[in-house]
Parts: C-alpha cells; sequence; structure tokens
C-alpha cells in the first residue's frame, strides 16, 4: 500500500505524473473509489495529460466510457456510477478486455462493480483530510502491479 496526502493541485499533478510514468510503458487497469468531488477524475485528467492525450479529458458519468488515443498507450475511462446491477452485467466482458494488454483504464465508482471485478489491478481510494486537502491510497490487487505501488515509494 502507498498512502499520500495531496494538500495542493500541484500536489496531486505530481502524484499523477509519477504514477504515468511508472504505467506508461505496460499500462495497468486501475479501481478509483471515493466521495462525489474527491479528486478522482482530476486524477485521471493529470495522468492522462502526463501521458499525452492531446484530447479534453471529461468524466464519463452520461457515456460510460471515454477513450484516448493519441499517446502511447490508449487510455480508457469508464464511470460506473449510473450503472444498475443489471448494467453492469452488461459491460463485464467489455471491462476484462480493457484489463488485457499495454492499455491504462480506469474505473470510477468502482465500488457499484459488485465484484465483477476479479482481475488484476491498482485501487486508488481518495478521500478527503480534515484540512480540505485530498489523501490517495494505492493498492495493489495481484502480483502484476506491486512494482507501480514500489515506484510511487520512492
Amino acid at each position: 500500500m502507498y498512502r499520500q496526502k495531496c494538500v495542493t493541485l500541484e500536489d496531486t499533478k505530481a502524484l499523477a505524473y509519477k504514477f504515468a510514468e511508472l504505467v506508461k510503458e505496460e499500462g495497468c487497469f486501475v479501481n478509483l473509489y471515493g466521495e462525489i468531488g474527491a479528486g478522482k477524475t482530476a486524477f485521471v485528467k493529470l495522468a492522462a495529460e502526463a501521458l499525452g492525450i492531446k484530447e479534453k479529458v471529461t468524466s464519463p458519468s452520461f457515456v460510460i466510457l471515454n477513450e484516448y488515443h493519441s499517446a502511447s498507450i490508449p487510455v480508457y475511462h469508464f464511470d460506473l456510477y449510473r450503472l444498475e446491477h443489471a448494467g453492469i452485467k452488461t459491460i463485464t466482458d467489455e471491462l476484462r478486455e480493457y484489463s488485457a494488454g499495454k492499455k491504462l483504464t480506469f474505473v470510477e465508482w468502482a465500488e457499484f462493480s459488485q465484484g465483477e471485478l476479479p482481475f488484476d489491478r491498482i485501487e486508488i481510494n481518495v478521500t478527503y483530510d480534515d484540512d480540505d486537502s485530498r489523501v490517495y491510497e494505492f493498492n495493489s490487487i495481484g502480483e502484476k502491479n506491486r512494482k507501480i505501488i514500489e515506484g510511487l515509494k520512492k
């Protein structure tokens, strides 16, 4: 596990850029957790910027998935907030497909997946701290992504 407090947007940017540097070759699958406004989409935007994404990165709340192909690896950004259990079932295979290969896939509101995301992944939990800063906590599920967590610690 790795935990970092980000007091300013510049702190979050530095963290997202470091994360992007660690995943730019192999990619990874990332589940994001946190309250509305905690900083999930901001982190995705900054990581995409660090990878060289040219398109405007926006929240996929209403479209479920945004795709970005202008960097060295493709970036996929899901939002499960509006999906009911039946809706999750319809995209489970798609989520599995987006977990394989050299791509970076972010899934916001992964808690709505109801356990349908069993593959190797990074989980990022974003919370508010007492001083209105954000705390980003990174965990690796499975062995594949442990080197990313170790890289964040350096």
